[in-house]
């Protein structure tokens, strides 16, 4: 397995391990029925922060452990340059990736306009962040296998 493809399949797992541990703990601490309009945009303005600061430190601490663990199990460093494949597997990614969060934005604006409940908004967007990631990192891993 090349770098690339170890780094995808880590980048995925840890997507899907902080995303369900952050939202787990943030189930954990859901407020009863009832809540005022002011304190569930409170509530769900704070887990889409919270989640994307933990999610942003957490993606570059687990960068550094991998790239720490490859270096001393292969005694490798990681690739200093990217070659035309891999900006083309890059560019894919990000294709796919942002495709994913602008239908879940789209969504997300669908609902408020059809008068559901807000909670189902910040839902959408949540979920449809989580999908963009989880994509783009399924699409390097296709990509790196399977050939443009």
């Amino acid at each position: 397995m090349t770098y690339q493809e170890k780094k995808s399949i880590t980048t995925l797992i840890s997507a899907v391990l902080i995303f369900a541990v952050y939202c787990l703990y943030k189930y954990a601490q859901y407020p009863e029925e009832g809540m005022a309009l002011e304190e569930s945009i409170r509530y769900w303005g704070s887990f889409v922060l919270v989640l994307t600061l933990v999610s942003i430190i957490a993606h570059i601490a687990i960068s550094i452990i991998f790239n720490i663990i490859f270096r001393i199990t292969t005694g490798e460093k990681e690739p200093a340059f990217a070659d035309e494949l891999d900006k083309l597997i890059e560019l894919k990614a990000h294709r796919n990736s942002f495709f994913l969060f602008i239908l879940g934005f789209l969504l997300a604006m669908v609902s408020l306009a059809a008068d559901q409940p807000l909670n189902l908004m910040f839902l959408i967007l949540i979920a449809s962040g989580f999908l963009s990631d989880v994509s783009g990192s399924i699409t390097k891993l296709y990509h790196y296998r399977k050939g443009v």
